[in-house]
């Protein structure tokens, strides 16, 4: 248990540990130090699991054998087709705002805060790999173009977060709630018949503050923002969010977008389709009929 931590709070247990480059930890209430961590260990080797297999960062994984294809067609396994399917899915309902080949425009773009911007040229030249529309996806065959990438990096902590949800729902009658950096999801309610309570945070907050509480007893909660990824030039923000049609950050999309919806995915997916409208964020959202936060 060397790379899991477990804390005693009030009437639950908290099993802490990293994985996807970020801190995660399973929360559970009313049961012993034993069977949370056993839960916890769980949690921490599924996301283990989706790390390895997803990552664009390995060269041992699905998504380097397609990413080094040559424009190859490549087989994929079952649970790699159903996250195509959604990718696919999310690019046609965003109206091609959501496209996992956008990944490659992260070599112009560090958003670490400062203020530099790159050249048009070095964008357009990018924006030539990008484009779900010109990807053939046939289940279970992809063929990218030649210099052609994909990253599931928008949708695969999410889709961690229900996995890791659908296992512990299966070992325990318990209340829960896994957090994988943020990212949520919520099975209650608790044994005192309570909800669990999330706390907003405010974006614009050097340090950790809350602007709001969630109380829910069941459901996933995503958020989506440029708090910490942004560039900073001439007194205008640049939000880590692109346009995969142009290339650049959206104007004036929200600070930050939390939305609580059924799955963990489905909440990450409204509330990244909310950044991408910019400034048509909250109208989008009040047409979806879910609970959100758009600051």
């Amino acid at each position: 248990m060397s790379d899991i931590l477990l804390e005693q709070r009030q009437g639950y247990w908290a099993g802490k540990f990293s994985a996807m480059a970020c801190p995660c930890e399973i929360l559970v209430d009313a049961v012993d130090r034993e069977p949370a961590a056993r839960l916890t260990r769980i949690a921490w080797e599924e996301a283990q699991r989706i790390e390895r297999k997803f990552s664009r960062y390995r060269d041992d994984n699905v998504i380097h054998r397609i990413n080094t294809s040559a424009g190859g067609p490549i087989s994929v396994d079952e649970e790699t087709a159903r996250l195509l399917d959604y990718a696919a899915e999310c690019y046609r309902l965003s109206d091609g705002k959501f496209d996992i080949t956008s990944g490659v425009l992260r070599a112009a773009w560090r958003f670490d805060g400062s203020d530099r911007l790159p050249t048009p040229s070095t964008v357009a030249t990018l924006l030539a790999r990008v484009g779900w529309s010109r990807v053939s996806w046939h289940n279970p065959v992809l063929r990218l173009q030649p210099g052609m990438e994909i990253d599931l990096g928008g949708i695969g902590k999410e889709y961690a977060v229900d996995r890791i949800a659908q296992l512990l729902q299966k070992r325990t009658d318990q209340s829960f709630v896994v957090n994988l950096g943020g990212d949520l999801f919520v099975q209650g309610p608790r044994q005192d018949g309570s909800h669990w309570c999330i706390g907003v945070d405010d974006p614009g907050a050097t340090g950790q503050r809350s602007v709001g509480e969630i109380h829910i007893k069941r459901g996933g909660v995503a958020t989506s923002g440029d708090a910490r990824r942004f560039l900073l030039k001439d007194g205008v923000r640049y939000s880590h969010i692109l346009d995969p049609r142009n290339g650049w950050p959206v104007p004036d999309a929200p600070r930050s977008v939390t939305v609580l919806a059924r799955t963990c995915i489905e909440a990450g997916m409204l509330a990244t389709f909310a950044m991408l409208e910019g400034t048509n964020a909250r109208a989008f959202l009040e047409t979806q009929d879910v609970t959100f936060w758009c600051i």
